[in-house]
């Protein structure tokens, strides 16, 4: 009978399987390593959606215990905030860009929605295999959403450093500093920009508001108010068809990373890990519904962490064991969550800019490491429409409802790429 987690050997060499162990010790230094690594994507994606940072952080340590759980500890994978549900969220919500979102309920919905149709399609991996979503869903039309989404959210983005003279600056210098780190760190500080872009563009609000007068002083009343240990401000989801439309087809880029990512790992160690895929797909939609259940943001695989795992060619899954425990427990200190919440809403601008950014720049990448034909009208025109579609929000409406510019670009990229594919050997 096989066994449902590995034994977990004591590791021998230089590479540390997935089924391998170091010493306690250095397992507690590489979990909290990995919670470094996804703690700015982590952190920022809540803030910039309006939700709790403590709520986000918590349940990222709890989806992945249960990501851990239904792969039977075999495939290593951190799962954190997923940028992907940005956009949809702050259309659901009507979120203004800075502070607490009030109307975070119905966005909860959605992405419960997003949750359980990822879980649905993470069944039907399992019966059948992924060949049918490779087909469905070549990279020339996950590569088109993703990149529609990312587009969609640029007036988000422009909006966050508009106004004053002194809100343009810091923006601007948030987002240098996250070029600069990106470009020219070290590698250790590479793999934590987005986090050090932040720092940066906060010491920068904080010398010209807070020392020189020069625009609005960061308020730390809070973090002094607020107790080390509690319960972080959980909300209930509202379940509005809407909303639900809206978010939902996230599910489809959510597949694309997650599918992505466990071949990377894959490759990376050695093991065939497409027999986990559709148990992967399942233990994430599964982690996305809990989040949207208790007031967190949609949680995906995390490339940041497979970073960390190809530099130190460490793999052994128990590390994430430590990082989701060491996540949990920030997720109860309402002064950590009280500390990000001072984060200035120039410095979000900034980042995300870059962030949305990169969010559509990223899937040019994975058109040419995929060798996408541009050539090829079929895919000329699938890539043209769904970009349109996104970055100008084309809202269709169906009866009472209104499909938004995300599902109708999601819509546009799947069947126009079947259809204009009907008639070839």
């Amino acid at each position: 009978m096989a066994r449902l987690f590995p034994a977990w050997t004591p590791a021998r060499g230089a590479v540390v399987g997935p089924e391998e162990r170091l010493p306690a010790g250095a397992t507690l230094a590489m979990g909290l390593q990995h919670v470094v690594a996804m703690s700015g994507a982590t952190i920022l994606g809540p803030l910039l959606m309006g939700f709790d940072p403590n709520v986000a952080i918590l349940f990222s340590g709890i989806g992945t215990l249960l990501f851990f759980v239904l792969t039977g500890g075999r495939v290593p994978s951190y799962l954190g905030s997923s940028f992907a549900f940005i956009a949809v969220v702050v259309a659901a919500s009507g979120y203004g860009g800075s502070g607490p979102n009030g109307n975070i309920a119905p966005a909860l919905g959605g992405i419960i929605a997003a949750g359980a149709l990822y879980a649905a399609i993470g069944l039907v991996v399992m019966a059948t295999g992924t060949g049918w979503i490779e087909r469905l869903m070549p990279p020339v039309v996950t590569g088109a959403v993703g990149a529609a989404i990312g587009l969609n959210l640029a007036p988000v983005a422009t909006h966050g450093i508009q106004g004053s003279g002194f809100s343009v600056v810091v923006g601007v210098a948030t987002l240098l500093a996250v070029a600069l780190l990106a470009c020219y760190a070290p590698p250790a500080l590479k793999r934590v920009s987005i986090l050090a872009g932040t720092v940066a563009g906060y010491l920068v609000h904080l010398v010209l508001a807070n020392g020189l007068g020069l625009g609005q002083p960061i308020d730390f009343s809070g973090i002094a108010a607020a107790p080390w240990l509690g319960l972080p401000a959980f909300t209930a989801p509202r379940f509005e068809a809407g909303a639900m439309l809206l978010i939902a087809p996230v599910a489809i880029i959510l597949v694309a990373e997650n599918l992505g990512h466990v071949k990377a790992v894959g490759a990376m160690t050695g093991r065939n890990l497409d027999p986990y895929m559709g148990r992967a797909f399942l233990g994430d939609g599964l982690a996305t519904m809990l989040a949207g259940a208790g007031g967190g943001t949609g949680v995906t695989t995390y490339v940041e962490n497979i970073g960390v795992m190809a530099m130190t060619r460490v793999y052994s899954t128990l590390i994430f064991v430590v990082a989701a425990c060491f996540a949990i427990l920030l997720g109860f200190s309402p002064k950590f969550g009280a500390v990000l919440q001072t984060v200035p809403g120039p410095v979000l601008g900034g980042l995300a800019i870059a962030v949305f950014g990169l969010i559509a720049a990223a899937m040019a990448r994975l058109w040419v490491d995929n060798r996408v034909d541009f050539s090829d009208p079929r895919n000329l025109l699938t890539v043209g429409v769904t970009l349109i579609a996104g970055a100008g929000d084309l809202t269709v409406k169906l009866g009472g409802f209104a499909l938004g510019g995300i599902g109708t670009a999601t819509l546009a990229a799947i069947l126009l790429y079947q259809l204009l594919g009907l008639r070839r050997a």
